[in-house]
């Protein structure tokens, strides 16, 4: 239905040798569903908040006496899929028909234009070795083909050589380096291997990817390291100071946990839910739904790491979804105690597949269930159950990856907004049966922004070395049960349940009673 959530523009500033958090401003954004699958930002509103972070920020510096000429380097992290094409002319987004609006990765209006590309792909893989990604309406390629086939004056762009696409971060350092004055148009790796255009072995554009989506490789940015200088900012309180860091957001992320490490893993609980595992030097491909993906390039001359990544759509939205469509809540602290007064819920299990489903299942069609309700049933248990529901999607991610890369993680690093709710830490312990572990700073997207930007060469003000890097405090939640325990046996009903209705009629429309939900 149509409707408005509201997501964060954040700006941070961290001590390079500390890495303390010395300042911050946040900036509300809207977010719009015009219709029911589509997912929209204005990219102007976007920039804006952006130079409102910059110069509320520098206000507060000055306040604390912090000389703001000691700011040595910005980094930039985003969600990575999603996509704008703008006027190189104007520096003005091209796609009008809703409002100069980006197109968000939980988008799911290309779901006809991935059915007709899966036609043209001969056997059952659908999933592409040079991107490690499967075909999905979730990654770039598909929304910018939806673009062209949808939006004239994007066509007309195109045709003019007028057009250039890219992600947040592209659109970002492009505007903030000076926009149509000398802009720099790129991008990193990481941001790059989520489009479905590029080659994650040659770490470059590939032309036959170009060719399968029909996307004009001159309207795609420059991709380079994750750590460099790309330009300087143009204007405003911070004027030029080098842009030296780009890293998708989970990635960002996997980097502020520093797992650095053959093997370290992260889950970020934000939006949806993101589990990063650093696979090293070598791209190791799933057998069981994971994507492979690029962790880092720290540098220009410096090796690509691969990751393992199970993604998850929705985890903080059904908290969201609560609040705002149900109205059993009025703040996310609230959900929380709803659940921790009843601590069950009461054989209520809850799949909220607003998006479909995606890793391991990549199931489009799949739409939300609430089931094994009773009239003993109340919101306390709706509300546990949307927390389990986020705690056995993880726990479904971590299977795979265990089984893709054949040493059990022993712990999970997490960060993210929702890892305050102690409630859904302590369940996602007792549901995985490893302990979960959680920095004192849960917000370590920026902070692995930060530590790529000042590491860059150039700027060089922070140390990735392993001795050199500060350590970090933790908060750990152990198991309370043992794996017969009641959590878990709840842990495997719920997905045998899920499994019987995915098997049966394409989930959502088996013989149980249920509700399909949407957002």
């Amino acid at each position: 239905r149509p409707g408005k959530f509201n997501c964060v523009i954040y700006l941070q500033v961290f001590n390079a040798t500390t890495a303390e958090l010395l300042s911050h401003h946040q900036v509300e954004l809207k977010q719009e569903f015009p219709k029911e699958g589509w997912v929209e930002q204005d990219p102007k509103e976007i920039l804006n908040s952006v130079y409102e972070c910059v110069e509320k920020t520098c206000e507060k510096m000055k306040e604390l006496n912090i000389d703001i000429t000691n700011i040595r380097a910005i980094g930039v992290t985003n969600q990575r899929e999603t996509t704008v094409v703008w006027d190189k002319t104007t520096g003005e987004p091209l796609y009008n028909a809703i409002g100069n609006y980006a197109f968000l990765w939980l988008d799911l209006r290309t779901q006809t234009t991935v059915d007709h590309l899966l036609k043209r792909i001969p056997g059952k893989n659908k999933t592409f070795s040079k991107t490690g990604l499967p075909l999905s309406t979730y990654f770039s390629a598909v929304k910018l083909r939806w673009l062209l086939d949808n939006v004239e004056e994007i066509k007309k762009a195109v045709e003019d050589g007028r057009a250039m696409f890219g992600t947040i971060d592209s659109w970002l350092i492009w505007s903030l380096t000076g926009g149509k004055n000398g802009g720099i148009h790129c991008t990193d790796v990481t941001n790059a291997s989520r489009t479905m255009l590029f080659n994650i072995h040659s770490l470059e554009w590939d032309p036959e990817l170009c060719k399968f989506f029909e996307i004009p490789m001159e309207i795609l940015p420059n991709v380079r390291s994750s750590s460099e200088i790309y330009g300087v900012m143009e204007s405003g309180a911070l004027t030029g100071v080098p842009i030296s860091g780009c890293l998708g957001d989970q990635h960002a992320a996997l980097v502020g946990q520093m797992c650095f490490q053959d093997g370290q893993a992260k889950n970020t609980y934000g939006t949806g839910c993101f589990l990063l595992c650093n696979t090293g030097q070598k791209s190791v491909f799933s057998e069981h739904g994971l994507l492979t993906t690029i962790a880092y390039k720290m540098g220009k001359d410096k090796p690509a790491f691969y990751a393992l990544e199970g993604s998850v759509a929705i985890a903080g939205a059904v908290v969201r979804w609560l609040r705002d469509n149900l109205g059993i809540a009025n703040s996310s602290l609230e959900v929380e105690k709803l659940a921790a007064e009843v601590g069950t819920s009461y054989g209520c299990y809850f799949v909220p597949a607003f998006s479909g489903l995606y890793a391991p299942y990549w199931e489009p069609s799949a739409r939300g269930i609430i089931c094994g309700l009773t009239q003993f049933t109340n919101k306390n248990h709706i509300a546990f159950a949307a927390l389990e529901a986020v705690c056995f999607q993880t726990r479904e991610i971590l299977d795979a990856m265990n089984k893709d890369c054949g040493i059990p993680l022993s712990q999970l690093q997490v960060d993210g907004g929702m890892t305050t709710n102690k409630i859904l830490m302590q369940l996602q312990s007792d549901i995985l049966c490893i302990p979960v572990v959680k920095p004192s700073m849960a917000e370590t997207t920026a902070l692995g922004a930060a530590m790529a930007a000042g590491a860059a060469e150039g700027v060089e003000v922070w140390s990735l070395n392993p001795r050199d890097l500060t350590a970090v405090t933790w908060e750990r939640f152990e198991p309370q049960i043992n794996p017969e325990g009641k959590t878990f046996l709840c842990y495997l009903s719920c997905k045998l349940f899920f499994l019987t209705n995915v098997d049966r009629a394409g989930f959502g429309y088996s013989s149980f009673a249920i509700f399909l939900i949407s957002s």
